[in-house]
Formats: structure tokens, sequence, C-alpha cells
């Protein structure tokens, strides 16, 4: 069956792609329609997330036949070149980028069965690179500069393909996660400190760690503070998925505190010079 096209802004685009694992009737009836969609647009390759199907499936046109390359991967690539190219997803663009011109690949037949092969072909290589981009949430705006992305999205906006709200989408990273980042790393070495007594360091060096160990509980508690106050903005920003950041963000903050004053606990006992 013939299947509509994800055309910029559908933000389904940026789905990353999950693997086949059933080897079945619903698989085929995939590929199916991908093959019928091809046909119906004079395609000569297609994602499958490039009809809102987010599996690992890419089907190249080779002559004439419909080669089915499932849960693809891409082992080696080289001899970089510089190629001008065009995608189905922003209509009447083109870039060009860094590519190579042969690669390594495995992937799956229809029924499951491991391959391997060898692209020595320019043309082919370029097609399999770009859609397997599209597998992992990405195209080729995400390989240029900031001006030549932006300066295509404008005019792409000016045509009338315009961005989707960016307050209706939830994001799938968020400035909050820097938060999360930066703790994680100090509770690490808090835990680390807690080695202390394995070791022959002087008096001061003890002291130094068992200071560290307090003035890290503190950042600790003072970046759960700004993870919460980010993350009570973000949730009116982002009004739809408000309910899940919320529980989600309370089960982040309860589980960093609750490690960083058990290891603080443990450095009192450990690590205390006094």
């Amino acid at each position: 069956m013939v299947q509509k096209l994800v055309i910029y802004p559908d933000p389904r685009i940026n789905s990353t792609s999950t693997d086949v694992r059933q080897f079945n009737q619903t698989l085929w009836d995939v590929l199916e329609d991908m093959k019928d969609t091809m046909i119906e647009h004079d395609l000569k390759a297609l994602s499958a997330i490039q009809i809102a199907y987010p599996y690992n499936i890419i089907i190249i046109k080779e002559g004439e036949e419909y080669v089915e390359y499932i849960n693809p991967r891409e082992l080696r690539s080289d001899d970089k070149f510089e190629s001008t190219e065009t995608t189905l997803y922003y209509p009447n663009t083109e870039v060009t980028i860094t590519r190579f011109s042969k690669m390594k690949l495995v992937y799956e037949n229809r029924e499951g069965k491991p391959l391997h092969r060898d692209i020595d072909d320019k043309e082919l290589a370029v097609v399999m690179q770009r859609k397997i981009d599209y597998l992992f949430g990405g195209n080729f705006l995400d390989k240029v500069g900031k001006k030549r992305r932006d300066d295509i999205l404008e005019s792409l906006a000016k045509n009338g393909h315009a961005p989707a709200p960016v307050d209706d989408v939830c994001p799938t990273f968020s400035k909050k996660d820097y938060f999360v980042s930066f703790t994680d790393k100090i509770i690490f070495f808090m835990g680390l400190s807690l080695f202390t007594p394995l070791f022959s360091f002087s008096p001061s060096t003890i002291a130094n760690i068992f200071l560290f160990d307090k003035i890290a509980l503190l950042l600790v508690l003072g970046l759960m503070s700004g993870f919460f106050l980010y993350a009570q903005v973000e949730a009116k920003k982002f009004g739809q998925c408000s309910s899940c950041q919320i529980g989600n963000n309370i089960g982040v903050i309860v589980k960093r505190l609750s490690v960083s004053v058990l290891l603080s606990i443990g450095a009192y006992f450990l690590v205390n010079p006094s």
C-alpha cells in the first residue's frame, strides 16, 4: 500500500529507528508498503522512517531490483569526497557535504539471514549513507554549518514549509541535562573518596579529601536545586508533556540526593581525619 511521505517540518523524521527483531508478515507488509511508495513516487531509495515506520530498514532500487537492507550497520568507510545532494524531506534543497565513496556494510535480509557487502560504487555509497542517517534520526542538514542550515530553513519557510511551533514539541534533549551530568561526575568522585583508607595518604591529603566531600555535597544540593528550577520553566514552556517531566524530574533529584547523602555519611566514618 502506498504511504504518505514524511516531509519537513514533520518531526517524525528525527525519531531514532529500532532494529527489526521479528522477521514475519508484519515486516513483509512494511517492505511492500515501502516498495509501493517508491514505485508511486519514482524513488530510487527509501528509509522506513520516511513513511513513518520507525524500523531500521532501507530499500534501494539497483537496476530493476529493489534490494532490501534490514538492520544495516556501516562497518567501515573510505575515500572522502564532496557530495552535492538533495533529499525528499527538504523539498527543493541542495547541499554539499563530505561523504565516502566506499563502505563496508552488514545487514540482514527479509528472512533474518546475516549478509555483508562491500560498496565501491560512489553513487550507491552516497545513497546508503544518506538513508542510514535517517535511521539514526539525522539528515544532511546536521552536517552543514549553522548559517547554511538557518538559510535553508528560512528559505523553506518562505516557500510554505514552516517549522513546527517549538512550544508544542517536547525536546529530546534539555539544558537541564547538564545539571545531571555535572552532578553525576561529582557523585563519582565522592564515591572514589571512600577508598581513601586503602592508601597511605598524608594527614593533610586526607583532610583535603574530606573537605572535598563536604563541598561536593553542597554542590550536589545546588545543582539539583538549579535542575529543579529550570525544569519548572521547561515544564511551563512544553505544557503538553509537563506531567511526565515532573514525575521524571522528582525521580532524578531524589535518586542523586540520596546517593550523595549516603556517600557523605560514608566519608564521615571512613575519611574523616578527626
